[in-house]
């Protein structure tokens, strides 16, 4: 059996060939040879494989760009009920007591806490699961964007999840009278809890952030 030659394939085989410099070539010139490289059409069919599942994969992320989309729905409910509440109490806020006053106050600061934390979830949570926002212009004041990592996300959102239970809390403690005392005790085990749990959020990630490798570049929380 003769060798194949430069135009000659293998039966079961893919062929790559590549001009290499004779041996008394001079520069500029080439051997009229080739040098054959064969690869299994099986391995190479694997790894076409491999690369259209690690393509899908990839691009599956895009089915959460309409969750993050449908957050801002939240926020038109949410303002929608924020400006309710503040029609319905300012034709009588010349009759409310203070304390009543304050508690719709309270109300309509947990309500704006709460559309605080939509904004950061949707627009942090696009940008490191989905898409950077290479379109919008951080001149209009949100400097935290693409600054905030997965793990600076989730303190970012135990500490507001903290902030607006300890504005429910407040709004109890100032309806005392009206909140039985084992309501009162187990909104406080809650607010505990709340505030247990990002605390050890805040440790474990500074912990992990201390002991990342040193050739790995370690994300900063400058949000």
């Amino acid at each position: 059996m003769g060798v194949p030659g430069p135009e000659s394939t293998i039966p079961g085989e893919d062929t790559f060939s590549h001009r290499i410099p004779g041996p008394g070539a001079s520069a500029g010139e080439f051997c009229r040879g080739w040098k054959i490289y064969t690869m299994p059409r099986s391995l190479s069919g694997g790894m076409h494989l491999e690369s259209l599942l690690e393509r899908t994969m990839y691009a599956t992320r895009w089915l959460l760009a309409p969750l993050y989309l449908g957050l801002s729905l939240a926020l038109i409910m949410l303002g929608i009920k924020f400006f309710e509440q503040v029609l319905h109490v300012f034709p009588m806020v010349l009759n409310m007591s203070e304390a009543d006053l304050v508690l719709v106050i309270l109300s309509m600061i947990d309500m704006a806490l709460v559309g605080g934390l939509i904004v950061m979830v949707m627009f942090s949570g696009y940008e490191n699961f989905v898409s950077r926002l290479d379109s919008v212009d951080t001149k209009d004041g949100l400097d935290w964007l693409g600054k905030m990592d997965s793990g600076s996300l989730k303190n970012k959102v135990a500490v507001s999840i903290v902030a607006i239970s300890s504005i429910h809390l407040l709004q109890v403690f100032m309806d005392a009278k009206n909140v039985q005392n084992d309501k009162i005790m187990w909104y406080v085990i809650l607010h505990l809890t709340f505030v247990l749990s990002a605390f050890c959020m805040g440790f474990l990630d500074q912990v992990t952030r201390k002991n990342a490798p040193p050739n790995r570049p370690v994300p900063t929380n400058q949000a």
